[in-house]
Formats: structure tokens, sequence, C-alpha cells
């Protein structure tokens, strides 16, 4: 179903590689829309991505803006297969937390650059 999403910004992204850059944020709008739609629900990936797409303008300062995903503890733990802790684990994208309460469930995301490099 990310598939439906994620291939239309996928496209736009191959095609963007042509024009100049001029997104007003870091990562560019099509990213941060591409990493809502692996990460949330399709409304709230829809909605959010729609929000930066509409802050992307000269009204706007625009600089660094992180996703931010709600990740429930129990998600996190369930994830990790007894087998992954002895291997390694590639690492695409780190997860660091909003704020330092202990029962926080919004993490922005970063993406590894560094591990895509590592693959090719």
């Amino acid at each position: 179903m990310k598939n439906f999403y994620l291939a239309p910004i996928k496209a736009y992204q191959y095609i963007s590689k042509m024009l100049p850059a001029n997104c007003r944020y870091y990562p560019t709008c099509s990213e941060y829309a591409s990493w809502q739609f692996e990460f949330n629900i399709p409304h709230k990936a829809f909605i959010s991505a729609s929000a930066r797409i509409l802050r992307c303008n000269q009204l706007f300062e625009g600089g660094i803006d992180y996703p931010l995903i709600e990740v429930r503890h129990s998600t996190l733990s369930n994830s990790l297969k007894p087998n992954s802790i002895y291997s390694k684990i590639p690492i695409k994208y780190w997860l660091v937390p909003k704020s330092t309460k202990p029962h926080n469930k919004y993490f922005y995301i970063v993406k590894d650059f560094d591990a895509i490099k590592r693959a090719t």
C-alpha cells in the first residue's frame, strides 16, 4: 500500500533532479513527504506533507524541519527479532526522541546517509 503513495513522489524526485533546487527546507518537501508516507498512516502523512508544502514559500523562513512521527514503545520492542541482535543490521533511519520524558511517543526521523553510501 505504501508504494501506491510513494510512487508519484519518487517519480517527482527523479524529474526534479534535472531542475535547480529551490526548496526552503531540509529535508526537501518531497523527501519529507516520502518519509511521512513510509512511517505514518496515509491520512496523517497526507496532512503533514500538505502542511509542509504550503509552508514552503517566501512567507516562512525555512530551515531544518524533520518529520515527526508517533511510535509506541511496544512497537519498537516487538520489531526486534532475537537473531537480529547478533548480526549486522543496516540502519537507514534514526528515530530521535522529541523530548526526554520517560513515556515519550513522538520521534523525529533522521536519515543515515552513510548507510546508503556503504550499501552501494
